[in-house]
């Protein structure tokens, strides 16, 4: 299974001791997301720090383990599908990942209840995640 990740899961992942993180590396899955994100980690790498309780080279190095595993994925792959994405979801800030997940044929993860109110695309909560592999 194909999964575009959203922002909430993967900053999450940044906890080692996350169910997210430990559900992460233990699912057989193709993991994708916007591109955009990866500046994002820097741009709050204080919130991270803080809540992850990690050391500045642990987060490094988590943040390396996590690109590694997450395939990040251009906007000029899938602006294409901007427009219906628009059109079906209420949050401006879910377009890339409705986008991206139209573009790929993914499933998304998300534990964001108003993505769940479009129909294109089916999301799944770590909730739903954890049930489905078990």
């Amino acid at each position: 299974m194909k999964l575009v990740l959203d922002s909430n899961i993967l900053f999450s992942l940044m906890n080692p001791n996350s169910t997210a993180s430990f559900l992460f590396f233990s699912l057989n899955s193709k993991f994708i997301a916007p591109e955009f994100i990866k500046s994002e980690f820097e741009k709050h790498k204080k919130v991270c720090l803080l809540k992850s309780k990690l050391s500045l080279q642990e987060f490094k190095s988590r943040l390396k383990q996590i690109e590694e595993s997450v395939r990040f994925i251009n906007e000029l792959e899938y602006k294409h599908f901007f427009k219906t994405a628009k059109k079906s979801i209420s949050d401006e800030k879910d377009i890339d990942f409705l986008a991206l997940a139209l573009s790929t044929n993914s499933v998304i993860w998300s534990n964001d209840k108003h993505l769940k109110e479009q129909s294109l695309i089916p999301v799944l909560t770590t909730e739903e995640l954890i049930k489905l592999s078990s």
